[in-house]
């Protein structure tokens, strides 16, 4: 498909179910988003041509494309129109590192390491390595890419004397260059939340200002019981999910 057409959406509307339409006409195109129907990046008409081809009120045809613009499977860009947005992460909350989870999904992940420091622990961080404070830590900020998009920014804390290089951190995830100095994780303490990025955050991930953000903190520590390392990252919203399974006791 050229980049000046847009695609015609199929959708059924049932006129005499109590569901408002514009939900209707929103579920329709997200089955065909989730589907693989409707691909990343394709276009799609505009409100008033879907209000008119299925006689339904404008505001419906906005209303609808405005929850999927929400929920960021649909982005508006000016002068292009409304399309479909890039595939997003889905992540479970298991016990991997971003790096292995985007390999192993097919993406391509990389990443740039912003910065690379070598000093004392602050009172948080050496509580949360268990060390003494005053000990010098590794803190490492990096920014993650899937696909050559910006998706993360994260930065962790390592006890000096087991931290990858620079040059390991830029070219593998942290677990994995943990893993090439004989260091497994077996488990961590993590807490995962939501806030708005600051304008630092929005500007290096590509987002607006006060975007919404997924927020991770994390501890792990070896079969040992060892901590090894404490990382506090950001997740582009738009981009990334977590999921997990839930059981009844």
């Amino acid at each position: 498909m050229s980049s000046d057409q847009s695609t015609m959406l199929r959708i059924n509307l049932d006129r005499s179910s109590p569901v408002p339409l514009y939900y209707q006409i929103a579920k329709a195109i997200e089955k065909d988003i989730e589907t693989g129907t409707l691909a990343p990046g394709e276009r799609l008409e505009n409100e008033i041509a879907l209000a008119g081809r299925l006689r339904v009120s404008r505001p419906t045809a906005r209303r609808a494309l405005q929850e999927l613009v929400d929920l960021g499977m649909l982005v508006r860009k000016r002068g292009v129109g409304t399309q479909v947005a890039p595939a997003r992460v889905h992540r479970r909350v298991d016990l991997t590192s971003l790096f292995d989870d985007l390999a192993s999904s097919g993406r391509t992940p990389a990443t740039t390491v912003l910065e690379y420091n070598v000093g004392p622990g602050t009172p948080e961080v050496s509580d949360a390595l268990e060390i003494p404070l005053g000990e010098e830590v590794v803190t490492v900020r990096r920014l993650r890419y899937a696909d050559g998009e910006p998706l993360a920014l994260m930065i962790n804390h390592i006890a000096l004397e087991i931290a990858p290089t620079h040059k390991e951190l830029n070219d593998l995830g942290l677990y994995a260059a943990l893993r090439g100095h004989g260091i497994e994780i077996h488990m961590a303490q993590q807490h995962i939340g939501a806030r708005t990025a600051t304008a630092a955050e929005a500007r290096i991930l590509k987002e607006k200002p006060k975007a919404a953000l997924l927020t991770m903190e994390r501890t792990a520590y070896d079969a040992a019981g060892r901590a090894i390392e404490h990382g506090v990252h950001v997740y582009r919203a738009s981009r990334y999910n977590f999921s997990t399974t839930l059981f009844a006791q």
